[in-house]
């Protein structure tokens, strides 16, 4: 093996190992209990504040709640879902899969806290335009500045040479030259034209289309996910009991599963789980700082429903299609188990991998455009809204070049600058704790207010 490739693996390793999982899993926690459960008790609210959105026009930022919602979900909802869960269930067993449920329960806590944050601490750039996300709290809320330009210099490194730009392009040219005979070539073309009519519009461009793609995509998927659990319903109260049997028992070698013990079933799970959703990680509150809104409280609510949407629904729908199947029992990994999974579930060969593979690229583009955005408030925070065109057109580049790499290594580095993203973006939630505390606390007594009430019935 390449002595690089391995020394790379080796800082993986390190930086998703255990310290970062319990951090992650712990601000969980700690946010949770503080906060007394607002992911379980207010999130019949926070749905209605998604469907509902802000009416009041005078309201600072750039777009609706639910576009900021979708924007982030643009970025969140994507591979992660098909070939995430995948590994995680490969390597952890079907526990694994329970796992996940627990790291997003917690999770949402935390999506909930930094996109908070995001609106409370957030200002306007040059051009006019929200900005916000851990670089702005950790400056302006924590006093530190230097935990800042680190956030912002390991997610550009994401958005740029990571998840944002190689992976999805050659994932989207990879699907359409095996399902669709497409030459590479001119996918890359016709990928490349579409990223640049969406992300040289900005924020309301990017909002725009994701607000109508990424609602599709998802209803799509899980629509697909539920034709093979109709097909395999019979399977489904068993595969649910082994996946929480398993969890903490392990899970024994069968078929071309290769064993694994409750250790890596909570690592897989956890891991691949906060991959898929990013809660914690630092990358929903840039998005979340352009809503439209006069409440950071309300505007947390809505944010942490994508963790929701991200994991408990769609993640568990792909886990529950790989074990009601036994395709986390074959010897294939990552989206051809997945594919196996459909091939198996509806008996067919051609149709169920076809479904795969389209959610997959529309998973893949919309990935793009929300880590673009990413990149471009980060470019800004750095160097200032001059350099947001140059950014853009070396994104574009990036994009095309994607292609045609090989993929091991840059898989690698985007893990490690991915992971290095959510210290400083935690370390900010655990200084400004109280802040999330208590500007909580006054929304709910002021919501459940007799003065409160009254009003809300004069308005009726």
């Amino acid at each position: 093996m390449n002595p690089l490739y391995n020394f790379l693996q080796t800082i993986d390793n390190l930086v998703w190992g255990p310290p970062l999982l319990l951090l992650l899993v712990g601000t969980g926690l700690y946010l949770t209990i503080r906060l007394g459960f607002i992911q379980i008790r207010y999130l019949p609210l926070a749905l209605g504040h998604l469907f509902k959105g802000n009416k009041d026009s005078k309201a600072d930022g750039d777009v609706s709640s639910f576009a900021a919602l979708c924007t982030a979900l643009s970025a969140t909802i994507g591979t992660g879902n098909i070939v995430g869960v995948a590994t995680a269930i490969k390597l952890g067993g079907p526990g694994a899969l329970f796992w996940m449920w627990l790291a997003a329960l917690f999770g949402m806590a935390t999506k909930y806290a930094e996109c908070l944050l995001a609106v409370k601490y957030r200002e306007t750039d040059a051009n006019g335009q929200m900005i916000g996300g851990p670089m702005y709290y950790l400056e302006k809320g924590a006093g530190q500045k230097w935990l800042a330009k680190l956030f912002a210099i390991f997610a550009l490194g994401v958005a740029c040479f990571g998840i944002g730009t190689f992976p999805q392009a050659n994932a989207i040219v990879d699907a359409a030259a095996l399902s669709f005979s497409i030459p590479r070539e001119i996918t890359v073309v016709i990928l490349t034209i579409l990223v640049a009519t969406v992300t040289l519009g900005g924020v309301k461009s990017i909002s725009s289309v994701a607000s109508k793609v990424v609602p599709f995509m998802a209803i799509f998927y899980v629509v697909a996910c539920s034709l093979v659990l109709i097909a395999q319903y019979s399977a489904i109260p068993e595969a649910i009991q082994l996946v929480i049997s398993s969890a903490f028992t392990g899970h024994a070698a069968s078929g071309g599963f290769v064993g694994a013990g409750i250790m890596l079933a909570i690592q897989s799970g956890i891991a691949r789980g906060v991959f898929s959703n990013e809660s914690g990680l630092g990358s929903a509150p840039m998005a979340a700082a352009a809503a439209k809104t006069d409440s950071c409280v309300e505007q947390g609510l809505v944010s942490m429903t994508g963790t929701f949407f991200d994991t408990i629904i769609i993640c568990t729908m792909t886990g529950l299609t790989l074990v009601v199947t036994g395709a986390w029992q074959s010897d294939f990994a990552g989206a051809a188990m997945t594919s196996h999974a459909f091939a198996t579930g509806l008996d067919s060969s051609h149709f169920g991998p076809m479904l795969v593979t389209i959610g997959l690229m529309f998973f893949a583009f919309t990935t793009i455009l929300g880590w673009n955005y990413y990149g471009e408030r980060c470019i800004t925070y750095l160097f200032g809204v001059k350099a947001i065109l140059p950014y853009k057109i070396f994104f574009l580049m990036l994009i095309a070049m994607g292609a045609f790499m090989k993929l091991d290594m840059i898989w690698l580095i985007a893990d490690i600058v991915n992971g290095l993203m959510a210290v400083p973006n935690l370390i900010g939630l655990i200084l400004l704790r109280e802040v999330i505390i208590t500007e909580t606390r006054q929304y709910f007594e002021q919501l459940t207010s007799p003065s409160s009430a009254s009003l809300k019935e004069s308005a009726v």
